[in-house]
C-alpha cells in the first residue's frame, strides 16, 4: 500500500470507527498529506518508509519555515495517530532494531514537538455581550428573518458555551423549549443536553415562528439554523456573523465563536458555578481544558486589583 492509499484508509478510520468531527478530520488529512508530499521528496512512497528520523525532520523543517508553534503541535499529534493505526492494522514494517522480529514498529510513538505557547482566550466583559445583543435585537424587531436567526445564534452560542459544529449540527427537535434545554453532539460523537436561558428562549421562539418559515425550503430538512436559500446554516457562516459583531469591541485575541464560549464558561465561574459543572457544560472529556478558565478568571481578577487598589 502506497503512502495516499494509506492516508485514504485512516481517513475513513477517523471518521466512521473514531467518529471524528469533518474539521478534525480535514485537519488530520491536510497534516498528513504535507508528510507524504515531504516523505516522496525523500524517496519514501509506502508506510514502511516512515521512520522516526523523516517524522523529526519533517517538522524541523515546518519549523524552519516559520510555523507556529501549535501548527508543529498538531502536525506532532496527527503524525504519532497515523503511525500508532499504522503499527495496529499491520501496515507498518519494524526497521528499528529494538524491535522484535517482524512486529510493526510505531515510528513516531516518541516524537515530539515545541509545546504551544499558551494564550487566555478572549473573554468579552457582560456590558460588551448586552450592547452586542442589544443591538442585534433592535436589528430583528423589524421583523427580517436573517436578523431573527443572528440574535438567536449569538444568544445561544452564549447561553450554552457550545462550538460552533455543534450550534450547526441543530435540528429543531433537539430543542426542548418546555425544560429549556438543547441536545447537541459534540466531539467524538459524544451526545451531552446543554441548559440556555430565558432570553434565549425568547430568541429561538422569534426565529421559528417568524424567521425559519420565511427562509424554509423543501430540502431544508430539519435543521435548526437556516441561511437565506434554505439550506442549513454553515460554520463559515456563523463565523462571519460573530466576527463582525466584534470587529469594533474593544479586546484582543481571536474573534470567532469560540470567543462566545470562552465567554460563556468565565462568566459561569466568576458567577460561582462549579468547575466540573461547566467541564460537563462544556463537553470537554479532561477537567484540566477546563481550568484554563480559572486562569482568565485570575487574570481579570488580578488587572481589576492593579487598577481599583490604591497600594496595588
Amino acid at each position: 500500500m502506497n503512502l495516499t492509499a494509506a492516508i485514504e484508509q485512516y481517513e475513513r478510520h477517523l471518521r466512521v470507527e473514531r467518529g471524528y468531527s469533518p474539521q478534525t478530520v480535514r485537519a488530520y488529512r491536510a497534516d498528513l498529506t504535507a508528510l507524504a508530499a515531504f516523505a516522496g521528496e525523500r524517496g519514501v512512497a509506502s508506510p514502511a518508509g516512515l521512520t522516526l528520523d523523516l517524522y523529526r525532520d519533517w517538522l524541523w523543517e515546518g519549523s524552519q519555515r516559520g510555523l507556529a508553534k501549535a501548527t508543529l503541535a498538531r502536525r506532532s499529534a496527527s503524525a504519532r495517530g497515523f503511525s500508532s493505526w499504522l503499527a495496529r492494522s499491520g501496515e507498518a514494517v519494524g526497521k528499528e532494531e529494538a524491535a522484535p522480529e517482524g512486529e510493526p514498529v510505531d515510528a513516531a510513538a516518541r516524537l515530539r514537538a515545541p509545546k504551544a505557547d499558551k494564550t487566555l482566550p478572549r473573554v468579552i466583559t457582560r456590558e460588551q455581550i448586552d450592547g452586542i445583543l442589544a443591538a442585534l435585537a433592535k436589528r430583528a424587531e423589524e421583523g427580517d428573518p436573517g436578523s431573527l436567526r443572528d440574535v438567536a445564534v449569538i444568544e445561544l452560542l452564549y447561553a450554552a458555551g457550545i462550538r460552533v459544529s455543534e450550534l450547526t449540527g441543530l435540528d429543531v427537535d433537539d430543542v426542548d423549549v418546555e425544560r429549556l434545554t438543547v441536545r447537541v453532539v459534540g466531539k467524538g460523537s459524544k451526545e451531552r443536553v446543554v441548559p440556555f436561558g430565558v432570553p434565549a428562549l425568547r430568541a429561538l421562539k422569534a426565529w421559528l415562528a417568524s424567521g425559519r418559515p420565511r427562509f424554509a425550503v423543501p430540502g431544508s430538512g430539519a435543521a435548526l439554523f437556516l441561511g437565506s436559500r434554505g439550506a442549513r446554516l454553515g460554520s463559515r457562516a456563523v463565523y462571519q456573523l460573530v466576527a463582525g459583531l466584534l470587529a469594533d469591541v474593544p479586546g484582543r485575541g481571536p474573534s470567532g465563536p469560540h470567543a462566545l464560549r470562552h465567554t460563556a464558561a468565565t462568566h459561569l465561574l466568576d458567577g460561582g458555578a462549579d468547575l466540573r459543572a461547566v467541564q460537563e457544560l462544556l463537553g470537554h472529556a479532561s477537567l484540566g481544558t477546563t481550568q484554563i478558565y480559572t486562569h482568565v478568571s485570575t487574570e481579570r481578577l488580578r488587572e481589576a486589583y492593579r487598577i481599583a487598589h490604591p497600594r496595588a
